[in-house]
């Protein structure tokens, strides 16, 4: 209990140190700290700028996908899989599309079944061991422009199944 105690408290004083230390720091090299806190602010806004057309359109292309009802036929072709658990469906399929829908999804399946279940076991490999390659794709190649993303999703989606089968089959073997 003490030694989290400790951690807390440090914790509560690493930012303003951080904040300090880069004061100091730039009232050394005699740099005007406030017109550059400025021109970061200003920057900032064109990247907002530049990120949300994107971020906009992916919402919209998971929220369609999501409530088009496309998962429910999904998860019924699956269903005959008998060695996956039928309810970490959801985060096998809504991992790539959505880190936000799988972190609730896993927050339900510990509820339900408990962290230390198959399912909740397998469901935080997944959670770990994959990515949202949607989202990566779709706000990092948009932010800075790029149109073609080659082999980039294939890739992404290759490691996202690597990761899926390997939590199954890992959980499984050790649990």
């Amino acid at each position: 209990m003490q030694e989290g105690v400790i951690i807390n408290n440090i914790s509560n004083y690493v930012l303003p140190m951080l904040v300090f230390v880069i004061l100091v720091y730039g009232i050394i090299k005699k740099v005007d700290i406030y017109d550059k806190f400025i021109e970061g602010s200003k920057e900032s806004f064109d990247l907002i700028f530049t990120i949300f057309p994107t971020m906009l359109a992916m919402i919209f292309g998971v929220n369609i996908f999501i409530k088009s009802g496309i998962l429910d036929y999904i998860y019924n072709l699956f269903s005959i899989f008998k060695f996956i658990p039928s309810e970490i469906l959801p985060m096998i399929f809504l991992r790539p599309i959505s880190g936000g829908a799988t972190l609730a999804t896993l927050n339900n399946i510990f509820a339900k079944y408990g962290p230390d279940s198959i399912s909740g076991l397998i469901s935080s490999v997944i959670q770990g061991s994959t990515d949202t390659t949607f989202y990566v794709i779709t706000l990092y190649f948009g932010s800075v422009g790029i149109k073609k993303i080659r082999y980039s999703l294939y890739a992404g989606l290759f490691a996202d199944v690597i990761g899926i089968v390997s939590a199954i089959i890992v959980v499984k073997f050790f649990f």
